[in-house]
């Protein structure tokens, strides 16, 4: 009994598979292959989130840079300044 159960469930969505494989062979090659494009290009994009990362890191190294030859600047002048005392 428990088989017949099992398959009378499955018919429903049988019928339904089969009604969207028509559906999407009814469609021509075209639409099918511009929607694919479309997803791949979807998927491939890069998005908000990276661009920024990207920035905030590239201004993080600049400042270390900066700071990093402020700092030797600044001891040198500042032993120049001792030396001639």
């Amino acid at each position: 009994m428990g088989r017949k159960d099992a398959s009378a469930s499955r018919i429903p969505v049988e019928q339904y598979r089969k009604q969207i494989g028509r559906q999407d062979y009814k469609k021509n090659k075209p639409v099918l292959r511009a929607t694919r494009l479309k997803a791949e290009a979807k998927k491939t994009a890069i998005g908000i989130k990276e661009v920024v990362l990207v920035i905030i890191a590239l201004l993080v190294f600049l400042l270390a840079f900066y700071t990093f030859f402020y700092l030797n600047m600044t001891v040198a002048v500042d032993s120049d300044e001792d030396s001639s005392n």
